[in-house]
């Protein structure tokens, strides 16, 4: 099993935590709110010729990429910035080959309390990619676009194409050519990966974690791929290009939706959202891969769902063995959507890691009615809630995938995309670079 690198007092420090967790219900406060609205676009080729209008949102977007669907967040190049990743786009591999894979760059500007009131704008803005300098629009400045421009994956991607592939007989069926500039630039797209984790390596290099395959994707940081990708040994979903006819044995979108990385910035820690066929019912895979080495370790453990969970939305690490976990089911009543603290050192007879719940999604605590609903309970009820990222031992940000446009809590609207600031009531065992992950 996996071998503990920190003293042990680290051990025992986290023992105590989770003691304590477990003797009182976890509960948290919501410290900042910050929403962006759902009609946020950057530039570039049109999307959405292949998916649905809903919500009074008329597709496709001409000449506009969305900015949304956030399934991952990174540190951003400056104090208070953040890099967040949208997933492949509309939500399946044939309703998104003219979305674009990129990273955006932000700074919430979040509604907080102090002492002397209210503070904050409760807004989200634009900043560069480089500098974390404030923009006034999501531009060529904001993001990084993910290109194969060197063609090093092992099969055809869109770029490749001249027209989009689509297999349907509504919107978009007659044959519509490949944007130039996707082409050109050999850009991916949504109908090549849906990404849904992504993390930062010791020497800058990104790695993205795909549900199609599964795949690893290794990229430099502006975004070009830098080597083929990396299966998932004895894993394959219906969408993996390599199947060739075999059996899938992992549900469709049922890939690496959460996926961390070690203080060393040397192993990904990888989590499948959806239970290989063989496998316990309601488990998940924890795989280890070796950076440097460029393989699967074989180290292996397994995630329990509650009987209420139907998915996970995202792993980051707390140390080099503990890890944050969001556990979430969909439309179900009641909603459930909360953040678990698991422990590869600690694994039950049962097989599965132990876990400790931190966060009832539920259930926030917001004396200050920070999100102005006129209620001082917070509730997070959105179908999917995607990404978390330690901020330091008592504070989270927490952030949902707002399905654009398709999902929707008030009718005829579609839903905007959230940043929460959240003070815990327990303190997280950290290591020294878990907050900078």
């Amino acid at each position: 099993m996996y071998r503990m690198f920190r003293p042990a007092r680290l051990a025992i420090a986290a023992a105590l935590v989770v003691s304590a967790s477990t003797a009182a219900q976890a509960g948290a406060m919501l410290d900042g709110f910050a929403t962006m609205p759902a009609d946020t676009f950057a530039p570039g080729p049109t999307s959405g010729q292949f998916a649905s209008s809903a919500n009074g949102r008329t597709l496709p977007l001409v000449d506009r990429q969305p900015v949304q669907g956030f399934s991952a967040v990174l540190p951003g190049p400056a104090a208070g910035t953040f890099r967040v990743m949208p997933d492949n786009g509309f939500g399946t591999k044939a309703n998104s080959p003219d979305t674009l894979l990129r990273l955006y760059t932000v700074r919430p500007d979040f509604r907080r309390w102090a002492d002397q009131g209210e503070q904050g704008s409760g807004t989200v803005q634009p900043v560069d990619r480089d500098t974390g300098e404030s923009l006034t629009a999501f531009d060529k400045r904001s993001y990084v676009t993910l290109n194969d421009s060197d063609r090093l994956l092992g099969f055809p991607i869109v770029a490749e194409g001249d027209h989009y592939p689509y297999a349907g007989t509504g919107p978009g069926s007659a044959d519509i050519p490949v944007a130039p500039q996707i082409r050109e630039r050999r850009l991916l797209t949504g109908a090549d990966f849906d990404i849904e984790s992504v993390r930062v390596d010791r020497r800058g290099h990104l790695w993205f974690g795909d549900e199609l395959g599964p795949f690893l994707i290794e990229t430099n940081a502006k975004g070009k791929v830098l080597r083929a990708e990396v299966p998932m040994p004895g894993v394959m979903s219906p969408d993996n290009p390599h199947l060739n006819g075999g059996t899938p044995n992992l549900g469709r979108s049922r890939g690496f939706e959460g996926m961390a990385i070690d203080a060393a910035g040397r192993h990904l820690f990888t989590l499948l959202e959806g239970t290989v066929t063989g496998d316990a019912a309601g488990s998940l895979r924890i795989n280890r891969f070796d950076i440097r080495a460029g393989r699967y370790t074989g180290e292996q453990w397994l995630y329990k769902l509650e009987p209420q969970g139907t998915n996970i939305g995202d792993m980051t690490a707390v140390n080099e063995h503990q890890f944050l976990v969001i556990e979430r089911n969909g439309t179900e009543t009641p909603r459930f959507k909360k953040i678990y603290l698991i422990d590869l050192n600690q694994v039950g007879s049962d097989g599965f890691v132990s876990k400790t719940e931190v966060v009832d999604l539920m259930n926030v605590a917001d004396p200050h009615d920070l999100n102005r609903d006129g209620a001082t309970t917070f509730t997070f009820p959105f179908v999917t809630i995607e990404d978390v990222l330690v901020l330091d031992a008592r504070t989270l940000l927490v952030i949902n995938d707002n399905n654009y446009p398709g999902s929707s809590r008030v009718d005829g609207e579609p839903d905007p995309t959230e940043f929460l600031r959240l003070s815990l009531d327990v303190t997280l065992p950290l290591d020294d670079q878990a907050a900078l992950r």
